[in-house]
């Protein structure tokens, strides 16, 4: 027999809840958000779905037919696409909790980033892991151990090899970040100190990383006149280090050697048929972004500032340093710099946005070569400004973006809108992708598209339980209107957020909702799960892999 108090004491705990803001639905919600109407691609290339997909406690619970279930929350995905969200195994967003919204990232759809690229890393990965847990950030984060960053430490910018009591300490430098984190090593073999270390170096340090379970990734030695040839040194380092191998922004930036990126391409798919486990990444614009340093021989960079300085402004000394120059031009099939744009030059910011060529004009009154020759001279003299470089062929990225085995990436760090003349990858990429190469070129399809942007990496780089809509997965995922889909960035004017990623959910949480970002930050740090099965497969050596079209 109920008492006749009970109606009374149900009302004053419906108001007690009512007032410590909870909802009585929301306490039987089956769900904590659900995505209704949308089709779902799955990130494994598979064709799209109609289908809800229903969220709880950060993993997608179930995906299938999910109307009339109960949710604390919605998102309407009518008319849109329900796809993981994108992993950018490849950008320099290095100590992300000083800028922890990313916001560049996250609103081209990307809810997981790999740092650390290039060899260069954070000095302690421990310390950068710390102030991502007491911060937070928006996205997912991982990152590698760098070469450079390790090779510094030790022997500063020498142009020499280690010897055994210096490798040995270079050796316990990556096995430190190894085990505080590190998902894999990696190189910048065009970037000094790097550029000074011999294969073997490599390869020892490499192993270091992989018997701790990770990869190697490499921004090779060359990228144009010799490119074959660091492709097959790359390859040869993750088989001798026996560890998966990752090609960073796989491209062919010489004139004179255009056209040949499918022969790059074979030899990575030669590779894995004699079971190296190697990938490769690619950004989709015909110009590239790196330093002023890096067009100019390795031996004047030896030894810090000064001694650059010192060299440049020796004039026996420059006429050498510009003979060289001109040849490592002419190799490439270049006469002048008219085709590298001032970025970020923290000397005199006016000049950002320009050519060389154009600095030259504004700053000796002539632009002949001579004279673009002589604006470098004085800029690298005070720093080393960043720069854009326009020279590849879009035939090359199309063929490269058609290849199975290779990713999407950025190759950016986190950008700040106004500051500088950055490349406009790093708003762009992944809406560029979808936009030019799927809707508008139909370079590849949107299927296949989304598979290189999210299973592929996860799997590749070992992030068990990410880069799908499957049940049991980390709820990472992206809500885009193809249709809308935009990369607004220009080289002229880079500062422009993607547009069309109405909806974006990291570990179940909105960062992106209807085109705003909420200022949520549910990321998380991810770890390489070799041996993980779908997740992330080292493969032993002897592994045949089947071949696959391109």
């Amino acid at each position: 027999m109920s008492s006749p108090n009970a109606p009374q004491r149900l009302v004053l705990v419906l108001l007690s809840l009512a007032a410590l803001g909870i909802s009585v639905a929301a306490s039987r919600a089956t769900f904590d958000l659900l995505i209704l109407g949308g089709t779902v691609l799955d990130g494994t290339g598979k064709a799209g779905v109609r289908a809800e997909v229903g969220i709880k406690d950060g993993l997608v619970a179930r995906v299938g037919n999910l109307r009339g279930e109960s949710a604390t929350d919605t998102v309407d995905a009518s008319g849109r696409i329900v796809a993981p969200g994108f992993i950018d195994v490849h950008t320099h967003a290095d100590d992300p909790a000083e800028t922890p919204l990313l916001e560049n990232f996250i609103r081209m759809g990307v809810t997981a980033v790999v740092a650390g690229n290039c060899g260069s890393s954070s000095e302690s990965i421990a310390s950068e892991f710390e102030a991502i847990r007491r911060n937070g950030i928006a996205l997912n984060f991982a990152t590698l151990v760098g070469h450079n960053t390790v090779r510094a430490a030790v022997l500063g910018t020498a142009q020499r090899a280690p010897d055994a009591v210096e490798l040995s300490r270079m050796k316990s430098l990556v096995a430190k970040g190894m085990e505080e984190g590190a998902v894999g090593f990696s190189t910048g073999l065009q970037y000094v100190p790097g550029s000074y270390a011999a294969r073997d170096e490599i390869v020892e340090l490499a192993k270091v990383a992989g018997k701790a379970g990770g990869l190697y990734a490499s921004h090779m030695r060359n990228e144009g006149t010799r490119v074959a040839e660091a492709v097959e040194e790359t390859i040869a380092v993750g088989e001798a280090a026996r560890c998966p191998v990752q090609i960073s922004h796989l491209k062919i930036d010489s004139p004179n050697r255009w056209g040949t990126s499918g022969a790059l391409l074979d030899l990575v798919a030669a590779a894995r048929r004699r079971g190296v486990d190697v990938r490769a990444d690619q950004y989709a614009y015909t110009a590239g972004a790196s330093s002023l340093s890096i067009r100019f021989p390795d031996w004047v960079l030896e030894g810090g500032r000064a001694k650059i300085a010192e060299r440049l402004n020796d004039p026996r000394t420059w006429e050498r340093i510009k003979g060289e120059v001109k040849g490592l031009l002419a190799e490439r099939g270049f006469t002048d710099l008219s085709w590298a744009v001032i970025a970020s030059y923290r000397d005199d910011p006016s000049l950002n946005g320009l050519s060389i060529k154009q600095a030259a004009a504004r700053l000796l009154g002539r632009d002949d070569a001579e004279a673009q020759l002589e604006t470098a001279r004085q800029m690298l003299g005070k720093s080393n400004p960043q720069m854009v470089y326009h020279f590849m062929s879009e035939d090359d990225v199309k063929r490269i973006m058609k290849d199975p085995d290779v990713m999407v990436a950025s190759d950016s760090g986190v950008l700040t809108p106004g500051q500088g003349a950055p490349h406009p990858r790093g708003y762009g990429n992944n809406a560029r992708v979808l936009a030019r190469y799927v809707r508008e070129s139909r370079t590849i399809p949107l299927e296949e598209a989304v598979r290189k942007m999210t299973s592929l990496p996860a799997r590749h780089f070992g992030f068990k339980g990410r880069g799908e809509v499957r049940a049991g997965f980390a709820a990472d995922l992206v809500v885009f209107d193809l249709a809308k889909v935009a990369d607004p960035a220009t080289f002229e004017q880079p500062h422009r957020y993607a547009a069309g990623f109405g909806d974006v959910i990291v570990n179940g949480v909105p960062v992106i909702r209807k085109g705003a970002v909420t200022g949520a930050r549910p990321g998380q740090i991810l770890r390489r799960t070799p041996n993980g099965g779908p997740a992330g497969t080292v493969l032993p050596a002897g592994t045949v892999l089947p071949a696959r079209p391109r």
